[in-house]
């Protein structure tokens, strides 16, 4: 399973990448904002310089327009910030009328805000390179988002449909190990969770007794 990082930060970012594990970067005008990125020029910019902190990695830019016109204009602006930028576009009929425009047109998209099977197979169909569906707001709303992952990629073996499952709206450490068992090919996450993978009480509690142990010998 491939690890993204659900993030603008730069710090987080490169915190990641130094693990050697990160494989790409999502964002959203929402996270953008949370990092003071305004305007167009300052987006595009913070978007090239998140690809060159992550080098091979894909990084989801996601469109603000909801007409298939807008979507294509703005999503032609941000394929062409860097070669691994995959356009985000939202599960909308409008845009999947733009993922299949994209498709035809070689630029790679994630389709946003899956919530269910048929949206994920819809966006399949036109082409999409990966689909996310958010499970941490699934599961706020009382269903149980996990169970979609498994369902999604239960579909697409059956049906031989390359498009990855990325899953979103990843939640803590376990959410993650649980995706991987579901089946997502994806999971973007906060750093913590990412971090968190790393941790168990009985790994510190056995350091601890190995560098006591260690002390013995100096």
């Amino acid at each position: 399973m491939k690890y993204f990082i659900d993030t603008a930060n730069l710090d987080q970012i490169k915190e990641a990448n130094d693990l050697g594990i990160l494989d790409g970067v999502t964002t959203n005008p929402t996270l953008m904002a949370k990092e003071g990125i305004k305007g167009e020029e300052a987006v595009f910019n913070h978007y090239k310089t998140i690809c060159e902190i992550v080098k091979n990695g894909d990084v989801s830019a996601e469109v603000t327009a909801i007409d298939f016109q807008g979507i294509i204009n703005q999503g032609k602006k941000l394929a062409a910030i860097h070669k691994n930028i995959v356009v985000k576009v939202p599960m909308i009929a409008e845009g999947v009328k733009a993922i299949k425009w994209f498709t035809d047109n070689n630029i790679r998209t994630n389709c946003t805000l899956i919530f269910s099977a048929g949206q994920a197979m819809i966006a399949a169909k036109a082409g999409a390179a990966y689909v996310s569906p958010f499970i941490g707001r699934i599961d706020d709303s009382g269903w149980d988002g996990l169970e979609l992952i498994q369902q999604i990629a239960n579909i697409f073996a059956i049906q031989n449909i390359k498009t990855e499952i990325l899953a979103a709206s990843i939640r803590n450490s376990l959410h993650i190990i649980r995706c991987a068992e579901a089946g997502a090919n994806v999971c973007t996450c906060p750093l913590d969770s990412i971090v968190g993978l790393t941790k168990h009480p009985l790994t510190d509690i056995g350091l601890a007794k190995f560098m006591q142990d260690a002390k013995k010998f100096e």
